[in-house]
C-alpha cells in the first residue's frame, strides 16, 4: 500500500468540478505539501448540475462552477488545471477515439507516475464518470511513462455501510455503486489527517451549487464525517 510520498506526479482526470473534491481533495493536498506535481483535468464544467434554476439557472452554471473550482484547487494549492471542453452529460455520446485524443495530451506533458480517475462503474454510475474512465484507461495504455500506475477511486465496506443509505437520500448512487474495495486489496488508503480533513472539507464546501442543498438538510458535519479517507485499486489489468 502506497504512501503519498510515493505517488510522484500526480494526474486527476475527473469528470465534472467536485468530483476531485470529494475523491482526491486531501490526496492532492498532501502531495503539494511534499512538493510533488499535482495536475487536475476536468472533462466538463458541470452545466447541467442544477437542483435549484432560481438560484442557480443552467446558463449560468459553466461560468458558477468554473469558479468553484478554481476557488476549491487554490484551497489545496493545486495551480495547474486544464478543461477538456465536453458538455455536461455528452461524455458518453463522445466517440471513444476522441475522447483518448483530448487525455493523451496531458500524459505527454505531465508525465505522471501516478494517474488517478473513476473506476469503469463511474463510482456512482454516472456515464460521463464511466466514460472518462474509459478515455484514461485507454491513454494510459498507449502513453503512460515507464513504471506509471494508473488507480481507480472506490470505497470501503465500512464507508458503504455507514454512509450509501444516508446520501441516497439525494441519489448520489447508482444500484450496484459504489465500488467497493476490501482493506487488504487497496493500493492507496489514505487515511486523512486532522489538517488535511479541514482542507478538504473547505475544498468540497467550495462547490456550492452543489452541496447546499445537502448541507441544507444534513447539516455540516455529514462532510467531515464521511469523507475521513481516500482509496483507491489498482486498475485492471495494470502494471
Amino acid at each position: 500500500m502506497k504512501d503519498v510520498s510515493e505517488l510522484g506526479t500526480i494526474l486527476g482526470v475527473w469528470a465534472h468540478p467536485d468530483d476531485e473534491a470529494y475523491l482526491s481533495a486531501a490526496l492532492m493536498a498532501a502531495a503539494r505539501r511534499n512538493d510533488q506535481r499535482v495536475y487536475v483535468v476536468t472533462a466538463t464544467k458541470g452545466e447541467a448540475g442544477t437542483w435549484d434554476e432560481e438560484r442557480w439557472p443552467t446558463p449560468k452554471m459553466g461560468e458558477i462552477r468554473d469558479a468553484e473550482l478554481m476557488r476549491c484547487l487554490q484551497i489545496l494549492g493545486v495551480t495547474e488545471h486544464s478543461w477538456l471542453g465536453v458538455y455536461d452529460g455528452t461524455a458518453d455520446k463522445v466517440p471513444l477515439e476522441e475522447g483518448v485524443a483530448k487525455v493523451l495530451p496531458f500524459f505527454e506533458e505531465v508525465q505522471p507516475d501516478t494517474v488517478i480517475t473513476f473506476g469503469p462503474e463511474g463510482m456512482t454510475g454516472h456515464d460521463d464518470h464511466k466514460a472518462v474512465c474509459a478515455w484514461t484507461t485507454e491513454a494510459f495504455r498507449r502513453a503512460a511513462p515507464k513504471g506509471a500506475s494508473l488507480y481507480y477511486a472506490t470505497v470501503t465496506k465500512a464507508y458503504a455501510d455507514r454512509w450509501v443509505p444516508f446520501l441516497n437520500r439525494f441519489n448520489v448512487y447508482a444500484p450496484g455503486t459504489p465500488p467497493v474495495t476490501p482493506d487488504d486489496e487497496l493500493a492507496i488508503k489514505f487515511e486523512i489527517p486532522p489538517d488535511l480533513l479541514e482542507l478538504k472539507v473547505q475544498a468540497v464546501m467550495a462547490h456550492d451549487s452543489q452541496i447546499e442543498g445537502m448541507t441544507s438538510v444534513f447539516g455540516d458535519d455529514w462532510i467531515r464525517e464521511s469523507q475521513s479517507g481516500e482509496y483507491f485499486r489498482l486498475a485492471d489489468g495494470m502494471r
